[in-house]
């Protein structure tokens, strides 16, 4: 009877199953990735019930646009692929925004939904939520793919993990069928079919003759720039990039969400004195940032334009993983093709001590505008109107993130997103999580609750009060999860400003016109966070230190000034109405 128990036993074992739900789960553990940020619901609520089960971290949202930005900002951050879990149809598209976004950014990102069965999908047959998702998907992602039986989930997430992060990262997706999580396979054969990706972003070393040709245009600038994108950002080659900066004693111009990798307040920062040196500029050398419109395509007035040609025009130096951002506006004297990391390294290796300082004149030229211009900015900080206007408000929000440069600051909106990028330094690589190269509106809560959920540090969320309207509900999942988010809501009563009417005279209010006097604080204290009413910036200050002091999820309503601000910021050329004007 023993040796008969111990044989069934070891039969039993032989025999024993696994399905789809834990396959995709211990592929992604495999790999390294332990959160999931998403929407549970048909057909992949069980598998967000398991995934946390199995030990996985499972962030659900409100809406699948805000999971989808929060695993995108969360592959930026990490390095590793963000992932967004999402139902079939209405949920993959929601999440599709931010997929696309993703790619844009080169935020490594992979959406994973849950879909309706092929047969069904391929004779339209009106399945629930029917819809084909991956035909969808393929052009505004960097790769798509389907797993259709259990014994490739493996294959799918090895090669869904490499589109994602090798070359220059993206968004992918991956197509789950709801026949697939129920699929049982032997277990030991679902084991060995799981793929770690080894090496899954390999370094690309830049050719010899690339650096030689760069240092040699670098060497001979009379002035030289460097612009810093999110890109160099990304790479997490801080150190190099800074001893780069440094050693070639070249004025620096970071884009908006490299702010950080070397302090805003480094002498070499050119930032205060931007509109001077970009157009005057002989030689610009771009690190992981593109010539796209937040560069003016290197174009036009904003560069050296028809004086340029006076001293032989602007030479570019681009150093970019993907070959085919060269010459994309402009002609790129020197593109150097490689992983920034390797670029970097290779420049420094060639700046020997006998590399030459920068000319005396230029550097007088930038210091002298960039004194005028802080100088004329500390008077504009120092004033104290009431109501606030955004530079009052963003005075104290300077002050805070200059006495906690751990804490991370997102960004959005049209005036909240210029003004708090010219005015509020950053200290620290990767702090400041922004719009991007889309400019969209909607990633400040899914931005906000990853960065908590990652990081664990304070975040501060500043927020125009149209922006906070595209992912306001995602204060509850704030509170749900207990995260150390501090929201402010610049409240100016509307888009732009609170100002505008109804042109006819009529009942409705203005297209961009908001309730009057909205109070967004009560909002977060129905879900059980701090809500603060603040018409004061001492008022701001007491709210935003309380709330990094108790870690706890607050939001500060900050009645601004509804005639302050300008229609689309800084961008205000881009609309049609107003170009016509000029």
């Amino acid at each position: 009877m023993t040796d008969l128990s111990i044989k069934t036993d070891a039969q039993s074992q032989d025999h024993e199953a696994t399905d789809g739900f834990q396959l995709v789960i211990d592929a992604l553990k495999l790999n390294g990735i332990d959160t999931i940020f998403g929407l549970p619901g048909i057909p992949i609520t069980d598998l967000t019930r398991r995934a946390q089960a199995n030990g996985m971290r499972v962030i659900s949202f409100r809406h699948e646009q805000n999971a989808g930005n929060a695993a995108a900002i969360a592959g930026f951050m990490t390095r590793k692929p963000g992932i967004c879990l999402t139902v079939s149809a209405p949920g993959f598209l929601n999440g599709l925004t931010a997929l696309a976004n993703a790619t844009t950014n080169c935020f490594p990102m992979i959406l994973i939904s849950g879909s309706s069965e092929r047969e069904v999908v391929d004779l339209q047959q009106g399945d629930y939520e029917e819809m084909d998702q991956l035909a969808i998907a393929r052009p505004l992602a960097k790769a798509a793919f389907r797993v259709l039986h259990a014994e490739d989930i493996g294959v799918g997430i090895a090669r869904a993990i490499r589109a994602a992060l090798s070359g220059r990262p993206g968004g992918v997706y991956l197509d789950l069928p709801a026949k697939l999580f129920a699929q049982s396979v032997d277990a030991e054969a679902g084991r060995s079919s799981l793929i770690e990706v080894v090496d899954p972003a390999p370094r690309q070393i830049p050719a010899h003759d690339a650096v030689q040709r760069a240092l040699d245009l670098l060497r001979g600038a009379k002035r030289p720039l460097i612009i810093l994108g999110k890109g160099a950002a990304y790479a997490q080659a801080d150190a190099d990039i800074r001893a780069l900066v440094e050693r070639s004693r070249i004025p620096y111009l970071p884009m908006s969400m490299a702010k950080g990798l070397l302090p805003d307040t480094h002498e070499q920062s050119a930032a205060a004195a931007r509109s001077y040196v970009l157009p005057q500029a002989d030689v610009v050398m771009l690190i992981g940032a593109r010539l796209n419109w937040l560069l003016s395509h290197g174009k036009g007035k904003t560069w050296g334009g028809k004086q340029a040609k006076a001293w032989g025009g602007q030479r570019f130096i681009q150093v970019d993983i993907s070959p085919q951002e060269a010459d994309s506006n402009v002609r790129i004297d020197a593109p150097l093709v490689g992983d920034i990391g390797s670029c970097v390294a290779a420049l420094l290796a060639g700046m020997d001590a006998s590399w030459p300082r920068p000319p005396a004149q230029w550097l007088a030229a930038i210091a002298e505008r960039k004194d005028k211009n802080i100088a004329k900015m500390t008077e504009t900080l120092a004033q104290n109107p009431t109501p606030m206007n955004f530079h009052s408000a963003l005075n104290v929000v300077r002050d805070i993130v200059r006495a906690n440069p751990h804490a991370y600051l997102v960004n959005e909106g049209a005036n909240a997103l210029d003004f708090t990028r010219s005015i509020v330094d950053m200290y620290q690589p990767r702090k400041r999580l922004d719009v991007g190269t889309w400019g969209v509106m909607g990633i400040g809560m899914g931005f906000a609750v990853a960065a908590a959920v990652v990081s664990g540090e304070p975040v501060i969320a500043i927020e125009g009060d149209s922006a906070f309207g595209f992912s306001g509900m995602e204060v509850e999942t704030i509170c749900r999860y207990g995260l150390p988010v501090c929201v402010v809501i610049f409240n100016n009563n509307g888009v732009y400003r609170g100002t505008d009417l109804n042109p006819t005279g009529g009942s409705d209010p203005a297209p961009t016109a908001f309730v009057k006097g909205a109070r967004y604080d009560k909002l977060m204290e129905a879900f059980g966070g701090v809500g603060v009413h603040a018409t004061t910036p001492a008022q701001l200050r007491a709210a935003m230190e309380d709330a990094i002091r108790t870690r706890k999820p607050t939001l500060v309503n900050a009645m601004i000034d509804e005639t302050a601000g300008t229609e689309s910021g800084r961008i205000t050329s881009l609309n049609p109405a107003s170009a016509k004007k000029k």
